[in-house]
């Protein structure tokens, strides 16, 4: 065989090689939203517009991936360093364009679809989020995982998740009382919010042994009524932090409103602060939200145990 000839063949066999190579990095997803994604290769210019999906980007290690951000991104701290683009109801498509991501990672409750059409036709793919269960956060760790090429690490950061949360039910018990969550108070303007049926916030109350008086309402953040928590008479209250009230202590807003004075929660001092951004992202967060309300609650519990 002739040096010529091996050299061909040797050319032939590196081509037929790299091309199912090729084929293996092509990303074909189907978002959050029942849209279907294509990629080349994975996605590696990001811009991510929901602060939950930021975290999830970090958590699997695909930070260096992202090249701009929501201005709500703001975990973890790496993350301030980007650009800034805006976002919701305020999103500015030039901004994300001037950015020149491969693909925008948006939520269905935040964006709208005249913001996927406009990206799209500018030759932007657009990946949505929608996550409202813990159940969904690991789905969307696992899609995000995927769109990135971080697959292995996704479920890694899932498996953390679920044996912690695990570990909280496990030792958690049937306390048989009640909560109340709100996240979002009547002085901020926008009406009372809570937390729904089903939704993270909810599942982790019922993982740490409580029944959530809005646990029936069929929506992710219902607006409830003052009277009807003040009928309920929830045995622990959790606001989240200064629910964008500045340095406002949210937990002596609830404490000193007319009204609300006798409720068991507040008699019994059982008005919790809890971090915003664990408890309100479905991110990997969440296993710590679960910890802190178990520490919460099982360290009131144990206090009013009376001595022996």
């Amino acid at each position: 065989m002739t040096r010529k000839l091996t050299a061909l063949l040797l050319a032939a066999l590196m081509l037929l090689a790299a091309i199912p190579a090729t084929a293996e990095t092509a990303v074909t997803l189907t978002d959050m939203a029942g849209r279907e994604v294509k990629l080349d290769a994975p996605a590696s210019r990001i811009v991510v517009l929901m602060p939950s999906d930021c975290e999830i980007l970090y958590a699997i290690g695909a930070g260096d991936a992202v090249v701009g951000r929501g201005e709500y991104c703001n975990y973890p701290a790496e993350a301030e360093a980007l650009p800034v683009v805006n976002s919701g109801m305020e999103t500015n498509l030039e901004e994300i364009l001037a950015l020149e991501p491969q693909v925008v990672v948006m939520t269905k409750m935040a964006q709208t679809a005249e913001h996927v059409d406009a990206l799209e036709n500018a030759g932007v793919r657009v990946f949505v989020t929608d996550a409202q269960t813990i159940a969904d956060t690991y789905d969307c760790i696992s899609l995000l995982g995927k769109l990135t090429g971080k697959t292995a690490e996704a479920e890694a950061v899932i498996a953390d998740m679920q044996e912690r949360i695990a570990a909280v039910a496990a030792k958690a018990e049937n306390t048989g009382k009640t909560v109340y969550f709100e996240t979002t108070p009547m002085e901020f303007g926008w009406g009372l919010y809570s937390a729904g049926m089903g939704n993270f916030m909810d599942e982790i109350g019922a993982i740490c042994g409580l029944n959530n008086i809005f646990g029936n309402v069929e929506y992710a953040w219902p607006v409830v009524s003052e009277e009807d928590v003040i009928a309920a008479d929830p045995d622990y209250i959790v606001t989240i932090d200064s629910n964008g009230m500045g340095d406002v202590d949210a937990a002596q807003v609830i404490l000193a409103r007319e009204g609300w004075k006798d409720m068991q929660a507040v008699v019994n001092g059982n008005v919790f602060i809890v971090g915003n951004d664990e408890f309100s992202r479905p991110g990997p967060r969440l296993a710590d939200a679960a910890e802190a309300l178990y520490a919460l609650i099982y360290g009131a519990a144990e206090a009013e145990v009376p001595a022996a």
